[in-house]
């Protein structure tokens, strides 16, 4: 058809006396009459859609399920079709593979229902084309983490068959939606987490001037009891979580080391040092003042009960050689730019590149917001 197309002008302009195409041979199909004597269209029917090919494209590739002789299984006799119960979309792709030999993967699937197709049809994922091959291998990796995340938070059976009592509870916290008491505790404690840091950032807003110091005071110092009645009752119920998280764990030591136990004492653990900490003692309470910014990491306790937040957390944990491989780029490009502007601005008066690391600042800030 695309041969015929071409030669169209030519043809209206010769029906007008342009060009005497007349005389001049049409060029030959691109199909030879041996292989349509030998070639047949098949007609593929999966789940209901209807896709042709040549017998010839199929067998380009005989160890599959479709380039062999093992499809005829699949052949209905009153139709003369080939059917296949299985997902149409995916199946677009595989018969891509057939008439380009090139593999690629549809970013909008789910990794493990294309793999199970994949496999149905014999094709094995190692001709991915090398465009879709990292995005391929990342979704795999992601895909693999969070299965054996699940089959960690489901494993107590094997680690305490008998405990009923703790394994109802840690089903329980990792997944609300198993009951009642578990959807309201897993709301209370989303309530009091985003109470606390509102109060965190309000703490620090002025409110007013001291009669007596001519000071400006901030909420919390103009507000202490209020402030500190709403801290103790956050604490208590991060406590409380916190210790009935690790009563029902089925792996105690590691459940302590994860990641998320520790944001939850790291969170808790400057109330408790700031009791002990007697107000008329400036030194004392001055050296520990600054352990009230790691109330800060109370944010990350939203991780629990964001689904959005932890598939953050899997996409940087994937990413992270790469992110690695662009910090020590730009490391390098800073140690770069600031050695050239020391030299550049050593012998300047009152020059503030005073030495290579004084000129780090100017070069991350230009190559940050400029660069």
């Amino acid at each position: 058809m695309a041969s015929v197309a071409a030669w169209l002008p030519f043809a209206r302009a010769a029906a007008i006396g342009w060009v005497p195409v007349a005389q001049r041979a049409f060029p030959k199909s691109p199909i030879s009459q041996d292989s349509k004597k030998t070639d047949e269209k098949l007609l593929i029917n999966v789940s209901g859609r209807r896709f042709e090919t040549w017998r010839n494209t199929l067998e380009k590739f005989p160890d599959t399920l479709l380039g062999s002789n093992e499809r005829e299984f699949f052949q209905d006799e009153d139709t003369k079709e080939i059917f296949f119960d299985r997902d149409p979309d995916i199946f677009r792709h595989v018969l891509t593979y057939y008439r380009t030999g090139k593999l690629h993967y549809p970013r909008h699937e789910c990794v493990q229902a294309y793999d199970e197709e994949l496999s149905f049809f014999g094709i094995l994922p190692d001709v991915m084309s090398d465009c879709c091959f990292e995005e391929y291998k990342d979704k795999k990796r992601d895909n693999a983490e969070r299965l054996l995340d699940d089959e960690d938070s489901q494993s107590g059976d094997a680690n305490y068959p008998q405990a009923d009592l703790r394994q109802k509870m840690w089903r329980a916290f990792e997944n609300p939606q198993t009951s009642t008491a578990a959807l309201v505790f897993y709301y209370v404690t989303g309530f009091f987490i985003a109470m606390s840091v509102l109060c965190n950032v309000i703490d620090t807003v002025p409110c007013g001037m001291d009669v007596r110091t001519k000071l400006n005071l901030s909420c919390g110092e103009q507000h202490h009891l209020i402030f500190f009645c709403v801290d103790t009752a956050c604490v208590m119920i991060f406590t409380t979580e916190y210790f009935l998280r690790l009563f029902a764990a089925p792996d105690r030591c590691r459940f302590s080391r994860s990641v998320m136990s520790v944001i939850d004492v790291v969170a808790i653990f400057p109330y408790y040092i700031g009791l002990g900490i007697p107000d008329d003692d400036n030194d004392v309470s001055g050296a520990f003042v600054t352990l009230r910014v790691f109330r800060v990491f109370r944010i990350f306790k939203f991780s629990r009960h964001s689904q959005g937040l932890r598939i953050l957390g899997y996409t940087l944990k994937s990413c992270a050689s790469e992110l690695g491989f662009l910090l020590f780029s730009l490391t390098m490009a800073i140690i770069i730019f600031a050695t050239v502007m020391y030299y550049a601005e050593k012998n300047v008066i009152d020059t503030t590149f005073t030495s290579i690391p004084a000129s780090f600042w100017y070069t991350i800030v230009t190559m940050t917001t400029l660069g």
